[in-house]
């Protein structure tokens, strides 16, 4: 079985924040931009929804991306299959997905049913990751923080109607 692209995300920003998804506070009132289910074979593996400031999702703006899980996924699936995703989209060097998948293993949990992971994109700092209101960790690259949420947001994401779902469409 292929490798889901499943991942997690948000972040505890600014001394003034707002409640959002997961519980998680951030740095803008959170209004939901869209929300979509990835289904593999049928079968339901996570519920996603992108959270904006009220003057809407830009690419290089803040925003959140939390995922519902339906499914239990090792953390270190989840790792994996995350830099396989961005890797499709974006060739890395073997050393260059070794570090990546390094890093997201110290940061993802294992997940159960119903557990929700929230990411923040925080612009010139890179991610901040959170599950179930806990910070998980951050990842401070740019580049990084582009193309991991290019696995559901970029225009070459794997899954179309999901990036349209998400993106209000």
């Amino acid at each position: 079985m292929p490798r889901l692209p499943v991942i997690c995300l948000l972040a505890l920003l600014a001394s003034v924040a707002n409640a959002g998804p997961a519980g998680v506070p951030v740095p803008f009132e959170p209004v939901q931009v869209g929300q979509g289910t990835l289904r593999y074979l049928g079968l339901r593996i996570y519920d996603a929804t992108l959270w904006a400031p009220p003057a809407g999702w830009h690419v290089n703006g803040p925003y959140a991306l939390e995922l519902t899980y339906a499914r239990r996924i090792a953390g270190a699936r989840l790792a994996a299959s995350t830099v396989e995703e961005i890797h499709r989209q974006y060739p890395l060097s073997a050393t260059q997905r070794q570090a990546w998948e390094q890093r997201l293993q110290a940061v993802f949990p294992d997940v159960e049913p119903g557990d929700r992971l929230a990411a923040i994109r925080i612009p010139g700092q890179g991610i901040a990751f959170h599950a179930s209101g806990r910070s998980l960790g951050r990842i401070e690259d740019e580049w990084f923080a582009d193309a991991f949420f290019g696995i559901w947001l970029g225009t070459d994401t794997r899954k179309p109607d999901l990036r349209a779902r998400l993106l209000g469409g």
